[in-house]
């Protein structure tokens, strides 16, 4: 009957709806990273801190904690690794309300060495990103986070890739787990509303039984990332993610200020986020660093693969988009 009675209650949400449980999390630095091998400015980073702060945002992340054995420092930005010190270089001791954040690949992570105690870090939340076959991976990187004392969510990687059976059988496991919160990931930017309202349903029914909360984190390649997320809110998934511009690998996210724009809760401001575009993103696309829709992130997303392929297409500035198309098709 509980159960009912919060499906009952999460239909009731509206776009008009306020509702003060929604999170929202900036991942402009972990994603934007992708498109930049994540060399941003000092004054960028403290910048976007200062405007998530301004704007209410609840967390901000800061990149990955990648192991220094697989990825070298020489050849990639800080953020790459986001150490502690260098967090908190930029955030103090930081007690103006934002929390911060950082992201673990599974199998691209030294956790237990690299992941400290929270009593000695910045860091508020650790995401543990992982595909549906290392599941069993992540719950035990997810334990010793939470057992050093931090906040934890799953990010379920190319869910668009997975039949329900083995969705089903992911929730299961990790509704189990002492993590706080589950999220959908569009990774190929390739789901429709419908489904995100079946997925949302889906995450919601496992995670409430578990204590939990469900978020999600889209991908732009069909221009549906801001009304897939604002699907998501209806039915009533409460962390949300979104990067300034939409900065992020291939055709971007969820922008930011479109989200903060939309969201009810007073708290919540866009004329911060509107600044740090004017000094910051402006020019970092003026500088060359390309991300946000285009033909060949639609193109992948359409087919539900990987924009790895779109992304080179880029990168060789072709303009044959049909060839292209064809190209995809062959390997479909």
């Amino acid at each position: 009957m509980a159960a009912e009675k919060n499906v009952d209650s999460r239909q009731k949400r509206t776009l008009m709806s306020y509702t003060p449980d929604i999170k929202v999390l900036d991942a402009t630095l972990r994603d934007g990273g992708l498109c930049n091998d994540f060399y941003f400015t000092e004054s960028f980073v403290k910048q976007l801190y200062q405007a998530n702060i301004k704007s209410g945002v609840d967390y901000m992340e800061f990149g990955y904690r990648a192991s220094k054995e697989m990825f070298d420092p020489e050849k990639l930005g800080k953020w790459k690794f986001s150490s502690d010190e260098d967090i908190r270089k930029v955030v103090g001791d930081n007690k103006n309300g934002v929390k911060i954040s950082i992201m673990a690949d599974v199998g691209r992570c030294d956790y237990k060495k690299d992941i400290h105690p929270k009593k000695e870090s910045p860091v508020d939340l650790i995401r543990v990103a992982t595909y549906i076959n290392t599941i069993p991976a992540a719950i035990a990187m997810i334990e010793d986070a939470h057992d050093k004392g931090y906040e934890t969510s799953c990010n379920i990687m190319a869910i668009s890739k997975n039949n329900d059976e083995d969705i089903d059988a992911a929730l299961e496991l990790i509704s189990q787990s002492p993590v706080d919160v589950i999220y959908i990931v569009d990774s190929y930017g390739s789901l429709y509303p419908e489904q995100i309202r079946r997925l949302s349903d889906k995450y919601l029914s496992y995670a409430e039984n578990g204590g939990k909360k469900v978020g999600i984190h889209a991908h732009n390649n069909q221009q549906l990332a801001f009304a897939n997320t604002t699907e998501a809110v209806i039915k009533g998934v409460s962390y949300l993610d979104g990067t300034v511009s939409s900065l992020g690998r291939g055709a971007g996210n969820c922008p930011l200020e479109l989200l903060l724009g939309f969201l009810k809760n007073p708290k919540y401001h866009i004329d911060p986020v509107l600044t740090f575009i004017q000094n910051q993103i402006v020019p970092l696309k003026e500088s060359g660093v390309s991300w946000g829709f285009d033909v060949p992130y639609l193109l992948t997303g359409i087919m539900n693969q990987h924009p790895r392929a779109a992304i080179q297409f880029e990168k060789e500035n072709r303009r044959d988009y049909k060839d292209f198309y064809l190209e995809l098709l062959d390997n479909y």
